[in-house]
């Protein structure tokens, strides 16, 4: 078993401590390190290349939201964001996730959804669950003008049924629900995800359903 090598950057030390005693009791995780803040977490994801850092969103100096965004920037950057904050707010959840977080937790999810949650990300997945597909997408209909309508152009040269599983993915589905959906298997639906984002040069699944938003690809109901 391949183990995930975890970062912990909270500026509330009983924070840090609490989450490494539960993580280093989760077979196949590992805590590498604690930061204190933003500056920290992006010092010390270059000294010890995690595989994910859990990040809190509200630290002096340095916050989490921009110290996420100069972690995931690089080209060569390999470390996820797994974001952590006690405010269950849409402008958090957008912003982070806007700037390179693959996920998003409250602070008071149970020992088994955090651990499932750094095994999604670690894995190279974007952990977007429907509750916070739905407030991201209130979010950016809130803060346009308007909503897009849907533009082919906007979607690059994707085909039709790519573009239909972008469409789930934003929709906050995994890729065996997609399959079900679509009555296909899970590794053409990986295909499909895999070429999508590869297309439309984007990161992960969560820079994709952001930019099926964006485009209006998809849209809310009621807006």
């Amino acid at each position: 078993m391949t183990t995930i090598r975890v970062l912990i950057a909270d500026d509330q030390v009983m924070v840090r401590q609490g989450f490494t005693v539960l993580l280093n009791a989760e077979p196949g995780i590992e805590v590498v390190g604690q930061a204190v803040d933003g500056n920290d977490a992006v010092a010390k994801v270059g000294e010890l290349d995690p595989d994910v850092v859990l990040m809190d969103i509200r630290m002096p100096g340095l916050g989490g939201i921009e110290a996420t965004r100069r972690i995931t920037a690089p080209p060569e950057a390999t470390t996820k964001v797994l974001v952590l904050t006690t405010f269950d707010l849409d402008e958090y959840v957008y912003e982070a996730l806007r700037a390179g977080a693959s996920g998003f937790l409250l602070k008071d999810a149970s020992a088994t959804e955090l651990a499932h949650a750094i095994r999604v990300v670690g894995a190279g997945e974007a952990l977007l669950a429907p509750n916070i597909t739905k407030r991201l997408i209130a979010e950016f209909s809130r803060v346009t003008d308007s909503p897009h309508a849907p533009l082919k152009g906007r979607i690059g040269n994707l085909t039709e049924r790519e573009t239909e599983v972008l469409s789930l993915i934003a929709q906050g589905l995994a890729n065996g629900e997609i399959a079900q959906r679509l009555v296909v298997a899970e590794q053409t639906v990986k295909t499909h995800v895999s070429r999508i984002l590869v297309k439309l040069n984007l990161r992960d699944r969560t820079q994709a359903a952001i930019h099926a938003y964006e485009t209006g690809l998809v849209r809310p109901a009621g807006y």
